[in-house]
């Protein structure tokens, strides 16, 4: 099914500015929605790479300051709209010259090899030449190159070291100094609690908590990066495969943070995640996280063009519903190498020229691990908070709650504010309760308060 609040597939794109609305303008983190605005999306126009900030600089305002609304509450009359999708979309003003959605290459690595197994549909053969069109999406924090930040982390380390040190430990004191920083804070935090104790944080969080307030204190810790490849490594040891592990962390990712997971998982473990990868999917599977491992989507930067969506309109109905049998690859190579406002444009133009939603056409032609992370990917596309709000239900749904998926999802939203707060609103529009009620439900103790920390609750 569709998430609701996505432009009903029945109406006309809106008339304003073209086939999508453009952006409000950035609003401080905290502050109530503009009037017909559902919740803000992170400050960023669509379309448009993200400003740089200087790393460590002040958020726009303190982790847990008091708000003019709860944090994360509902908007004022009952409005809703997903977030805005990206400006010079077909019915504004002119697009640049039609593009191929060549891949930009991620910082500091090799230009990527090809989607494996085949040339990536919609490209010439020789599509390096129109590489380097859109400048490139930048990496989420904690996944670029390292920095010094405006921050001291050295009463913090010594406050970690003091809620560890000695008969006993004190869990709130670990929770509330992991769970109220950013990615860069917490690298800075990690290197002062080496330098000042010689001891690894990591380590000794282990040796004193146990269980899943362990995983979520260990997890924040590592910063997102490095837990990233780590959550990889252990969905794929053992005996099967974690594969809602592997969609949460690979799928709907831009190639730079995509090029950092590869980087970080070959410093850590000595192999290529490519490999391993490998080795533990197969078939048709196999290449489609092939292609999502060779970091050639479409930059945020690039434009939807008329008839670019409408080629790949008609290229995915020929591969599944306008033929005997489907096409897999296809469709995995167009899901996973567009961005996504174009596989918003995508999904609304098949509803207009063919009156059956994509969602259900995936849902008929696919089965099993393909099928979840198409759904995935085009969840995350049309609505990125709706769906991770699901993904939030999903782990606490049924009998027993799914801890280490609750876990590892909460950490990785947690990591911006602005974003955690968006998903908690989603979650109360989607499910009328508070996510903060919802997992008071599921857990206790010192876990239950690690998890209310992250999503933004005073503990």
């Amino acid at each position: 099914m569709s998430y609701p609040g996505y432009p009903p597939y029945s109406q006309p794109p809106p008339q304003q500015g073209g086939y999508y609305q453009q952006p409000p303008p950035p609003q401080q983190y905290g502050a109530p929605p503009a009037q017909g605005q559902y919740y803000q999306q992170p400050a960023q126009g669509y379309g448009q790479p993200a400003p740089p900030q200087p790393y460590g600089a002040p958020s726009p305002q303190p982790y847990g300051a008091p708000s003019p609304q709860p944090y994360g509450g509902p908007p004022p009359a009952g409005q809703y709209y997903p977030p805005p999708p990206q400006q010079g979309a077909y019915g504004s003003a002119p697009p640049p010259p039609p593009q191929q959605y060549g891949a930009q290459q991620g910082y500091g690595q090799p230009p990527p090899q090809q989607p494996y197994g085949q040339q990536p549909y919609g490209q010439p053969p020789q599509h390096h030449q129109y590489a380097q069109q859109f400048p490139p999406t930048p990496p989420s924090p904690g996944y670029g190159p390292p920095q010094i930040i405006a921050w001291n982390g050295d009463a913090d380390a010594n406050a970690a070291r003091s809620a560890m040190k000695g008969f006993g430990t004190d869990e709130k004191a670990l929770v509330r100094v992991l769970a109220t920083k950013d990615p860069l804070q917490v690298a800075t935090l990690r290197d002062a609690y080496a330098r000042l104790h010689r001891r690894d944080l990591v380590a000794d969080i282990k040796s004193e908590t146990s269980g899943w307030l362990e995983a979520g204190l260990v997890a924040l810790a590592r910063g997102p990066l490095l837990n990233d490849v780590y959550l990889l490594r252990e969905a794929m040891s053992g005996i099967g495969t974690k594969e809602k592990a592997l969609n949460d962390v690979l799928l709907g990712r831009s190639n730079a943070d995509m090029n950092a997971i590869k980087s970080e998982y070959h410093r850590v473990f000595h192999r290529r995640l490519e490999d391993d990868v490998k080795g533990d999917l197969s078939m048709k599977t196999e290449r489609h996280f092939m292609i999502v491992l060779g970091a050639q989507r479409a930059e945020d930067a690039a434009p939807i063009v008329k008839a670019d969506i409408d080629r790949d309109v008609g290229d995915l109905y020929n591969a599944t519903e306008g033929q005997l049998g489907t096409d897999e690859i296809r469709v995995c190579s167009i899901l996973s190498t567009r961005n996504d406002s174009q596989l918003r444009a995508i999904a609304y133009e098949y509803q207009q020229k063919y009156a059956r939603n994509l969602e259900v056409v995936i849902r008929k032609e696919f089965s099993g691990h393909m099928e979840d992370a198409l759904l995935f990917q085009l969840r995350s596309a049309i609505d990125k908070y709706m769906h991770q709000a699901q993904l939030l239900e999903d782990a606490m749904a049924g009998a027993g709650t799914k801890d280490y998926l609750l876990v590892s999802r909460v950490v990785r939203f947690h990591w911006d504010r602005n974003h955690m707060a968006n998903v908690r609103a989603a979650y109360e529009k989607r499910h009328n309760t508070s996510l903060s009620r919802r997992i008071k439900g599921e857990t206790s103790g010192d876990y239950e308060r690690l998890l209310l920390a992250c999503i933004g609750e005073r503990v």
